[in-house]
This record gives structure tokens, sequence and C-alpha cells, in this order.
């Protein structure tokens, strides 16, 4: 993997605020990565120093490997989970919520 690209997912992780989650995906988005499995790449291998647990799968979930870990450490942190799922229109990192779109001017 390029250095370059690995450092960028490490940067966009670390700016992830206390209190907030962001997705695999909006992680690639941002620091401009192939995939979202690169992020997961990224933090399985070297985010042990990052705060990991604030990146969720795209409903809102952890990976099964990690969730009771990774619940705990987000509720300390005030984010809800329910049932196991984190509400991502409450808690997501507002970096990493794409602007919508401007609507054409309508006809009328």
């Amino acid at each position: 993997m390029d250095e370059e690209l690995h450092e960028m997912v490490r940067e966009v992780v670390r700016k992830i605020p206390r209190g907030r989650v962001a997705t695999y995906g909006d992680v690639a988005d941002i620091a401009r990565a192939p995939s979202p499995r690169l992020v997961g790449q990224v933090l399985n291998q070297d985010g042990h120093d990052l705060p990991w647990h604030r990146v969720l799968r795209a409903n809102g979930t952890c990976a099964p490997h990690i969730a009771d870990e990774q619940l705990q450490l987000l509720r300390e942190e005030g984010v809800v989970a329910d049932d196991g799922k984190v509400d991502l229109r409450t808690y997501r990192w507002e970096d990493a919520v794409k602007e919508k779109a401007k609507e054409p001017p309508g006809l009328w």
C-alpha cells in the first residue's frame, strides 16, 4: 500500500471527534482511498493508537469480533447504540456527511 495513502487514512481517523462516528466508507471518501476495505486493513494493522472505535460499518454496526469493546468505548464517549447499532443520523461526524447536491431550478 502507498505510504501516503496509509498516513492519510490514519489522519482522517485521528480527526473524528469524541462522541462522533464515521463509516469505513466515509473515511475512504475523505482520504480518497479506493475502498472502505482498505480503511479496515489500515486500522487492523496500524490503528492501535487511533480512535478506531469511532469507525463503523455503513449500517451503524460494529464488526462482530470487536463489537463488545467498540460499543463500550463508544458508550464512554456518550454514543448510544440500540441493539448493537449506532444511529448514524444522530452521531455521524459532520465532516463525513456529504453535502446534498443542489437541486436544479424548477420550471415554475
